[in-house]
């Protein structure tokens, strides 16, 4: 059983391969309650390979996921009831329509709202019953959006969450993401979005690539977040 100061999710010496080649290794992170993460890094840094290892879709990463202090897959089934993961692509099947699409999922959570709530909380009221093959893909993408108002789940792994949505929906998913912060859960994303979340860290994979060294300015930042609130995230040493 986990204590009061056990962090929620934990990432040990972690480091990902994609086709047989290091992206990065050596990453630590603690996340607790209200913690708000953001991966960054260029392109083919290893941000969306670390964040389907986190969701459980991909087993080929090293070191250790933990969840309340259990690791992986010990603690899988518990985990994947208390996470929510959102990938790149929306995960919308277009023959079917928005509320069709969200129903199997309204099933397994319980969510207090319904729907018609949901979809409407992320401008889509009225297009309940539109088969989502006539919807844009801004509009797909807020389909996918819905979910986060119909889950319970404490920890979003959300994969670039922003994609193809206006300047007000990204104004209403910062406000969610500050919500569920704000109530205990925990977030961590990949955006190219410039987001003004005052409760935001930042975590470069570009630092923990093969042979990285870390700069002094990289070492302060992280050692000023680590006496902050939030995320605490430990330099670690690449593996060369």
């Amino acid at each position: 059983m986990s204590s009061p100061h056990t962090p929620l999710l934990e990432l040990r010496d972690l480091g990902c391969e994609r086709d047989e080649r290091l992206l990065f290794s050596g990453l630590n992170l603690q996340l607790g309650a209200g913690d708000v993460v953001q991966i960054g890094g260029p392109n083919g840094a290893g941000k969306t390979t670390l964040l389907r290892a986190l969701a459980g879709i991909s087993g080929d990463y090293q070191g250790q996921i933990l969840y309340a202090g259990q690791p992986l897959p010990d603690a899988a089934w518990d985990f994947s009831r208390d996470r929510l993961y959102l990938g790149h692509l929306p995960g919308i099947k277009k023959s079917l329509t928005p509320s069709e699409n969200l129903a199997w999922y309204l099933a397994q959570t319980g969510a207090r709202i319904s729907i018609d709530e949901a979809l409407a909380a992320v401008g889509l009221y009225g297009y309940e019953d539109t088969p989502c093959y006539q919807l844009s893909a801004g509009q797909l993408r807020r389909v996918a959006l819905a979910r986060l108002h119909l889950t319970e789940a404490r920890v979003w792994i959300l994969d670039e969450p922003f994609t193809a949505i206006d300047k007000l929906g990204v104004s209403q998913l910062e406000a969610l993401i500050a919500r569920q912060s704000a109530q205990g859960g925990v977030v961590i994303l990949t955006s190219h979005q410039d987001l003004t979340l005052p409760q935001l860290r930042l975590v470069n994979l570009q630092d923990y690539r093969p042979g990285a060294a870390k700069s002094s300015s990289v070492h302060q930042t992280k050692t000023e977040l680590d006496g902050q609130s939030g995320a605490r995230v430990e330099a670690g040493v690449g593996h060369g």
